[in-house]
């Protein structure tokens, strides 16, 4: 195996997931590193779908202590989310691992519906499987009543 993902892989993710997103600060560490790395690595070593890190512009949480990027007010510890999307079963066996890894933050969970998640491959590698579900339904959910 080769370590890049198969179609058929892609496809399982699409319909009902989990969406985590963790906010951290940017000067956060864990294990003398930076936090949303050590998040990132952690999720990647244990095989979820994918994860994110974006640095915000501007926030604050708990403290209420503003942090921005302009220039007059330049904090050295802007806000940072970590998005990860993946089946609620495999969020939520990672939540306790996370919880001891973050000393301060945020973590929040909704619902996503997954219309596509698939590599660049190429043409000869994808199947039918690969069009986008746009039904617009949640699992579970019966269709409206016309």
């Amino acid at each position: 195996m080769t370590g890049v993902p198969t179609d058929k892989s892609m496809h399982g993710l699409k319909g009902e997931r989990v969406l985590m997103r963790i906010h951290v600060g940017e000067r956060d560490k864990f294990q003398g590193k930076p936090l949303y790395e050590a998040i990132v690595e952690l999720l990647r070593s244990r095989h979820y779908a994918g994860a994110t890190v974006l640095r915000a512009v501007m926030g604050f949480g708990a403290t209420a202590r503003l942090r921005t990027d302009r220039i007059e007010v330049l904090s050295l510890d802007l806000p940072i989310v970590i998005e990860c999307v993946d089946t609620e079963e495999k969020i939520t066996s990672i939540l306790p691992e996370i919880d001891a890894m973050i000393e301060g933050g945020l973590i929040t969970l909704e619902r996503a519906k997954v219309i596509m998640y698939r590599a660049n491959l190429p043409p000869e590698r994808r199947t039918a499987s690969w069009q986008m579900d746009m039904t617009g339904l949640w699992d579970g959910e019966p269709p409206a009543k016309s």
